[in-house]
């Protein structure tokens, strides 16, 4: 049977494939694994629950409501708030787990459930495995009556705090200094801006006005084209782009350049490294970031730890090896010291704290990272499982790698929570880069792709 959860959660078409019947016994798996070892002495469990702005996140919220409570766990529903915000509160509030209802960047018709632990941190694989078992095969107790039926309870200050321990983390003072925003329509919209004006920027924002369907829809971090425009068109000394869930920020400079996960993940760290505050000199990084990012540390005596495309794979290496930076290309980045996930309010505060630090602009931080070129194409398939026992999709890989061999690589998976089949490419020569890569995309859209 195919594993329920993928490498962000639960993912699927709302009301489809991620029903509120599954939503239902999640909350009731959830709430009954999570609060395990609870002494009856000191109340009921609390499972604490949030949602990004897609129309489908109610629906959901009240079906994993009813599995939470009917397991004699109390709910505390926050609200509209972004995934790292979850995980903060988590712990803030002392509740056994955390849930949000997003599907970060993906489109408003998805939807995801993802559980975080007392601790804020996302579950391991082993307890998201006893979840889905109890999913497939629900126990017949425990059914709580009377007063042991578990309460909703509204926590209506969730956001004040999360805007406060945001200020609070990184103290910078971003007076002079012109952000131009886009949230998405999502969850950062009633934060970010708020964060960022606190802290003496001034903002411009867009895509601020989430109505349940315009969540990513041609904005935010995975369609930097808007901030790019806002960024030059209203003199901006930067721009930054949320995704909806607001665990992910891309930037850009004033000039409209994109600077990517990679390049804040340089930026950041190397500062870090220079002031000798940066644990083991090293950063963790996906298999997918550019090469220049290894180039940029080594060149200053530092190293980067790579990892399986995918977030937790980023924080299981930087727990392993005991580091406090880590993160993705995509903009989801960790920094361990203030946040146990991904962050991208944080990260955009850490980005302008070195700038406000140095007194650099964007574009000149940015020169410390080389960039090699990449193709990066995304194929569509019928089943994304197995795709690698193909053989002609395994010759085709084969000549690919020895086409970009030795100075280049190809890297080619499965997205966690598409039917996707991801390759991404890169070489000093971009031609040669895109033309393989292209050539390995079309062998299998051939072989596996949807019709």
């Amino acid at each position: 049977m195919k594993r329920m959860f993928g490498t962000d959660g639960v993912r699927g078409v709302a009301n489809e494939e991620l029903t509120p019947e599954i939503a239902f016994a999640l909350g009731r798996a959830g709430a009954l694994v999570l609060s395990r070892g609870r002494s009856s002495e000191s109340g009921k469990a609390k499972v604490l629950i949030g949602r990004d702005t897609r129309i489908s996140g109610e629906m959901l919220e009240a079906a994993l409501v009813a599995g939470v409570t009917s397991a004699g766990a109390d709910a505390v529903l926050v609200g509209v708030m972004p995934t790292p915000a979850v995980a903060f509160l988590t712990q803030e509030l002392k509740c056994d787990a955390g849930v949000v209802i997003s599907a970060s960047h993906n489109p408003v018709e998805d939807n995801g459930i993802k559980f975080f632990a007392a601790n804020g941190f996302k579950l391991p694989d082993e307890l998201e495995d006893e979840i889905e078992a109890l999913v497939h095969n629900p126990p017949n107790g425990p059914r709580p009556i009377g007063a042991e039926v578990g309460r909703v309870i509204r926590c209506e200050d969730g956001l004040r705090r999360y805007i406060a321990y945001l200020c609070q983390a990184v103290p910078v003072d971003l007076k002079g200094i012109h952000v131009a925003l886009d949230c998405a329509n999502g969850a950062a919209s009633a934060c970010a801006p708020e964060v960022l004006r606190r802290l003496g920027a001034r903002v411009t924002v867009i895509h601020n006005d989430p109505d349940g369907t315009n969540i990513n829809l041609e904005c935010g971090s995975t369609h930097p084209e808007s901030v790019q425009a806002l960024v030059q068109a209203v003199g901006a000394d930067l721009g930054i782009a949320h995704d909806g869930d607001a665990d992910r920020v891309i930037a850009v400079d004033h000039t409209g350049a994109l600077v990517d996960g990679d390049r804040i993940l340089s930026i950041c760290g190397l500062d870090l490294l220079s002031r000798g505050e940066l644990a083991q000199g090293k950063i963790a990084a996906t298999a997918y970031s550019n090469g220049g990012l290894i180039k940029a540390f080594r060149d200053a005596g530092g190293d980067v730890v790579i990892t399986q495309a995918g977030d937790r794979y980023v924080l299981e290496a930087m727990l392993k090896e005991g580091l406090v930076l880590g993160g993705e290309q995509s903009g989801h980045i960790i920094f361990l010291r203030d946040s146990t996930t991904g962050d991208g309010i944080l990260s955009a505060l850490k980005l302008l704290e070195v700038m406000a630090r140095t007194g650099k602009p964007l574009a000149e931080l940015a020169k410390v990272m080389p960039v090699f070129p990449q193709a990066l194409v995304n194929v569509r398939v019928r089943d994304k499982n197995g795709w690698d026992s193909t053989p002609e999709i395994a010759a085709t890989v084969e000549e690919a790698k020895q086409a970009l061999a030795p100075e280049g690589r190809i890297f080619i998976r499965p997205s966690g929570t598409e039917p996707v089949i991801r390759i991404m490419g890169e070489h000093p020569n971009g031609e040669l880069v895109n033309s393989t890569v292209q050539k390995v995309a079309e062998c299998i859209q051939i072989c596996l792709g949807m019709d």
